[in-house]
């Protein structure tokens, strides 16, 4: 269940990770979606918004109350 809280703040970090065994699939189909991907200054990311230079494929997205969310892969 989720419900809104009149004095919420997001957390400034990931709060969840979604394992996925390919993580270009996944945020296209998220984007697909209406899903859209954050960036961040010192990380390099692709057109798609994924980064991997320093470890596994990892994309990241907000939920409408500004969680911050993504997509990161198993291998």
């Amino acid at each position: 269940m989720v419900y809104l809280k009149e004095d919420h703040a997001p957390a400034g970090y990931t709060v969840l990770n979604f394992p996925v065994t390919d993580v270009r699939t996944a945020v296209r189909a998220l984007g697909e979606r209406g899903v859209e991907f954050l960036r961040y200054d010192g990380f390099e990311q692709d057109e798609l918004g994924i980064t991997g230079g320093q470890g596994p494929e990892i994309a990241w997205f907000a939920d409408p109350a500004g969680t911050v969310l993504s997509v990161l892969s198993r291998r």
